[in-house]
């Protein structure tokens, strides 16, 4: 069961990063790859690394996706 449930997490880490690439739309992409961080944090829970899921999860899901957020929004006052 243990294995399943660590494959299913890794193949939903490719999906993700896939997608982070393939969307043309900046804000999608974004989205992606926190839903990417959020499945790593994931990742290393199930391996038994929580302090390592806990950081994961609040600087590269929660940090990173609100700088990225902020400097799209910062871009498209420039376009105008």
């Amino acid at each position: 069961m243990a294995d399943v449930l660590h494959a299913a997490v890794l193949i939903l880490i490719v999906v993700s990063a896939f997608f982070a690439a393939w969307f043309r739309d900046l804000l999608a992409a974004v989205v992606s790859l926190a839903i990417m961080s959020l499945v790593i944090s994931l990742e290393f829970y199930i391996l038994q690394a929580p302090d390592v899921a806990i950081a994961e999860a609040g600087i590269g899901a929660g940090l990173s996706t609100a700088i990225y957020m902020i400097a799209l929004r910062a871009c498209k006052r420039t376009r105008r």
